[in-house]
């Protein structure tokens, strides 16, 4: 019993508790998302989109856009009291259980020839009831403004960069994601008093303030992409790579500032 209970209560106080408490992300949890998220990304590749025969193009970036604006979206629900509290639908498990949803409509599209219709079709009915309900309960649409004219200023930037010093334009994706979701997270943080639930960008915000995640994310994409290139000689399974970092910047940049016009 000590050793079960042990193990319990590791599990509840690194993995459990901060997904209800929103206490955030520590190292051990980090650590092992990531393990598992990389995990999830090699074998999703190897044992469904490559026997699929599903070409890693803009068409499957913009299949898997709408299921996760849903995911997002739900996760702001949660977290504004609307839907209820369930490990399916939080942090991590919003990721496994878009999965679960997405896979049997990717699987459709290439059985009956008709990729990517079925897949966008399925994603976009339940992003749409999200966001109804998400509207239906905002209370402040001030901050989706801060958000988009950060978003709007940043991404100006980037596309005169990418015309001056051209990159893998399927890259292009993840990284103005991400700068959606630098924005929000700066508006957040530096005009609403949000906290940072990162573990290592919680220390690099109360060092320097919420505009450090411009020059700190700027340099996390540029040594992503370079690492990408030397590591995954495969093209497209380092393209499915540059899938996998787009979600992981849509899907905040979609949460955050839904969570905060409804005030959460």
């Amino acid at each position: 019993m000590g050793i079960e209970k042990a193990l319990w209560d590791f599990f509840y106080n690194y993995f459990w508790e901060p997904m209800f408490t929103r206490s955030g992300y520590n190292a051990v949890n980090t650590f092992v998302y990531a393990l598992l998220f990389g995990l999830g990304v090699i074998y999703s590749y190897r044992y469904i989109i490559k026997p699929l025969k599903i070409k890693v193009d803009e068409r499957l970036f913009w299949a898997v856009t709408p299921m996760v604006v849903f995911g997002a979206t739900v996760r702001a629900l949660v977290d504004g009291g609307i839907l209820p509290k369930n490990p399916l639908i939080l942090t991590p498990g919003i990721f496994f259980t878009a999965f679960v949803l997405i896979v049997p409509a990717i699987v459709a599209d290439a059985k009956l020839k008709t990729y990517p219709k079925v897949t966008i079709v399925w994603g976009t009915v339940l992003a749409l009831w999200a966001n109804y309900v998400l509207v239906t309960h905002a209370k402040d649409w001030r901050p989706y403004e801060l958000t988009l004219i950060h978003t709007a200023v940043s991404w100006a930037v980037v596309l005169a960069f990418y015309q001056w010093r051209p990159f893998d334009r399927l890259y292009l994706y993840p990284v103005l994601a991400h700068y959606f979701d630098i924005a929000s997270t700066v508006v957040g943080i530096h005009f609403y008093g949000y906290r940072e639930v990162h573990w290592i960008e919680s220390h690099l915000v109360s060092w320097f303030g919420a505009y450090i995640y411009y020059p700190w994310i700027t340099l996390i994409l540029i040594v992503v992409y370079y690492a990408l290139q030397e590591l995954v000689q495969d093209e497209e399974e380092r393209r499915f790579w540059y899938l996998a970092v787009y979600v992981l910047g849509l899907g905040p940049a979609i949460r955050d500032p839904a969570q905060m016009i409804l005030q959460v």
